[in-house]
């Protein structure tokens, strides 16, 4: 009999027998501590997994719950008040949970009251703007009347999901932020700019090109501010507060824009006819209205309502 070198040859048929039970035995501890191990690791990965499951349901918790930021300076009535040779008033930041602080007149003051809500995607705030928007100004340059802007954003429906009113709209309140006294300038600039509804709007490099051609003195802040969206959950406030504002709803009891007030008394002429609106000016002035222009005026575009 060859002997092959391992000594089985030499062992009995119990020994043999024996030894193969050990190495039997010593396979299954082996293949035991490897199941062991396998299912250590695949806990551990579930473990590992499910914790990253917490972990990120837990960020999605607490940015859904964090309280809405504090909104621009110079904007606590949620419009931005300009004065006589356009200066805004400068009024602190809106906190978050706050109710807005109606501007007070001066009681000495015989200025005219101007509001207007408007959305910057509004194709009818834009024709308002064009059309009397220089003898708005002129009354405020000159004193004799002050001039509230109170941006909203009821249109993002009409720009493909690029939500283009509320991004302008923060981009106004970045201007009232950093830069109030150029408002009024960056306002004008966004209708005249004003993307035609259904399409995307303008990105937010243009908008921050816009600002600086408006003369904004921290281009820098005012980039950072549009481009982070800072005050997103604000604009979503705001409008939510005009919608929502008896005072602001039209005869069928809907908020739209533009919507205009002159001492308290809501325009309803054409917003495309600037001989309405200055005779509407001069009445509420208590003065007799003279009509420079026989022109009949184009037909009246209709506001653009809330969703």
């Amino acid at each position: 009999m060859t002997n092959d070198g391992t000594g089985e040859g030499q062992l009995s048929k119990n020994q043999r027998r024996a030894a193969a039970r050990e190495k039997a035995r010593a396979l299954r501890e082996s293949q035991k501590k490897r199941e062991r191990r396998g299912r250590l690791i695949l806990q551990g990965g579930l473990i590992l997994a499910s914790l990253a499951i917490v972990a990120t349901v837990t960020l999605v918790i607490i940015n859904s719950i964090q309280p809405p930021a504090s909104g621009p300076l110079n904007m606590a009535s949620d419009g931005v008040l300009i004065g006589e040779n356009f200066e805004v008033e400068r009024t602190p930041a809106l906190e978050a949970g706050e109710e807005p602080i109606a501007s007070t007149p001066d009681p000495e003051s015989e200025a005219l009251e101007i509001q207007v809500w408007v959305d910057y995607q509004c194709p009818v705030c834009a024709i308002f703007d064009e059309t009397n928007g220089e003898q708005i100004e002129t009354l405020v340059e000159e004193g004799a009347a002050t001039l509230e802007i109170h941006p909203v954003a009821i249109l993002d429906r009409a720009s493909l999901g690029s939500r283009y009113s509320s991004r302008s709209m923060n981009a106004a309140g970045c201007v009232a932020n950093y830069a109030p006294n150029h408002f009024l300038a960056f306002n004008t600039a966004l209708f005249e700019n004003q993307p035609e509804e259904q399409t995307a709007g303008l990105d937010d490099e243009q908008l921050i090109e816009l600002a600086r051609d408006a003369g904004v003195a921290q281009p820098s802040s005012v980039a950072d501010c549009i481009e982070e969206d800072r005050f997103e959950s604000w604009t979503a406030s705001v409008t939510e507060r005009a919608v929502s504002n008896p005072d602001l709803l039209n005869e069928q009891g809907q908020f739209g824009t533009p919507t205009v007030l002159v001492n308290g008394v809501r325009y309803t002429g054409a917003p495309n006819d600037a001989t309405a609106f200055a005779q509407f000016i001069a009445e509420a002035d208590g003065a007799v209205f003279s009509e420079k222009s026989s022109s009949s005026p184009s037909p009246s575009p209709a506001p653009s309502p809330a969703p």
